[in-house]
């Protein structure tokens, strides 16, 4: 085994020890917020008139019996079991059923939106780098610039105002219509379970909805991709082999795709394992401007109704999907590019 790859198995091995504490660090600190914060989850099922051995009943069944301490050891031990609880509101659901249904719609639109930032950064970000110091810099810089500052809820609020209200184009919101039986279930993602049926009606009515939330957040992140590409191809181009590919004669476009932007890359792969934590809380603004049934949606309405397990088993799931999801980026990066040591 060589000193490179056996460094890599440690570096993973460490990650990996380290992902359940940081797993409990934010469910500890997702369990004490939602008890810190005002409010009383009973009162808002139930309301405040309900009568007091009513609430009592419904507080020992959802176990906020006991002191606070109680209260997070019961947790704890639930989480070490794989049990993420029950939902208060609902109480004959748990939270793997609500993450089960759920999350396919929010899988579906983070994987637009990722190929719409992905296209529209990359793109931008190259031809800006390789026009140093003309219009196309600059408009790559306001660009990425602007996007990133963008208030999310108000790019999708244009975006349905244009192409929905004004031109009638697309739908305004939801994920499919009502009078319509979704694709036949494959995955939970409507597109491609309609592509792998041959529906391509529903394809197109799916295409349709998902248009406008992908597009707008997409949009938003896209100039974290441009910012990046832009910066290091710049630096990539400038390099000393680069310069001696161009006096070997080799073409301009050669250089770019099989030397500068290979190496220009690896910081996007690193930058995609943190942006799927920042897509996943811009997913909840994106899902509630555009009523789409997703898990971050549901996250939304569970923090509004105070369904504590809801919330809690929502986060830590989210958690655990960054943490693969950063732990997978460090192996490719390795992969990808022989000079990283660990």
């Amino acid at each position: 085994m060589s000193s490179r790859l056996k460094a890599l198995l440690y570096y993973i091995t460490a990650r990996l020890l380290l992902a359940p504490i940081m797993l409990w660090a934010i469910a500890s600190v997702v369990f004490l917020l939602m008890r810190a914060t005002p409010g009383d989850p009973i009162d808002a099922i139930l309301g405040p008139r309900a009568p007091e051995s009513v609430k009592i009943a419904l507080r020992e069944q959802v176990g906020l019996t006991g002191s606070l301490f109680a209260q997070y050891w019961g947790y704890m031990k639930d989480l070490l079991h794989f049990n993420l609880g029950k939902s208060i509101s609902t109480r004959d659901q748990t939270v793997w059923q609500i993450v089960k249904n759920y999350f396919p719609a929010t899988a579906e639109l983070a994987l637009y939106a990722l190929i719409v930032a992905l296209a529209i950064g990359l793109t931008v970000g190259i031809i800006a780098a390789l026009r140093p110091n003309t219009k196309w810099d600059v408009g790559g810089r306001l660009f990425g610039i602007i996007t990133y500052s963008l208030p999310l809820f108000w790019v999708g609020m244009i975006l349905q105002l244009v192409f929905s209200v004004q031109l009638g184009w697309l739908p305004i919101g939801t994920r499919f219509p009502a009078s319509i039986d979704p694709p036949t279930k494959v995955f939970g993602l409507y597109t491609i379970d309609a592509f792998l049926k041959g529906d391509w009606k529903n394809l197109w009515t799916s295409m349709q909805y998902l248009f406008l939330p992908a597009m707008s957040l997409g949009i938003v992140i896209s100039g974290i991709f441009e910012r990046i590409v832009r910066v290091n191809l710049r630096q990539t181009l400038q390099s000393d082999y680069v310069e001696a590919a161009k006096a070997r004669g080799i073409s301009p476009r050669a250089i770019l795709f099989n030397h500068a932007l290979k190496n220009a890359m690896i910081p996007v792969i690193t930058i995609l394992g943190l942006t799927l934590a920042s897509m996943l809380g811009g997913a909840v603004l994106t899902e509630v401007t555009f009523s789409w049934p997703g898990l971050a949606n549901r996250l939304f309405e569970a923090i509004v109704g105070r369904d504590y397990p809801v919330v809690q088993g929502i986060v830590v799931f989210f958690a655990i999907i960054v943490t693969i999801a950063s732990i997978l980026v460090d192996i490719i990066n390795a992969w990808i590019d022989p000079r990283i040591r660990y």
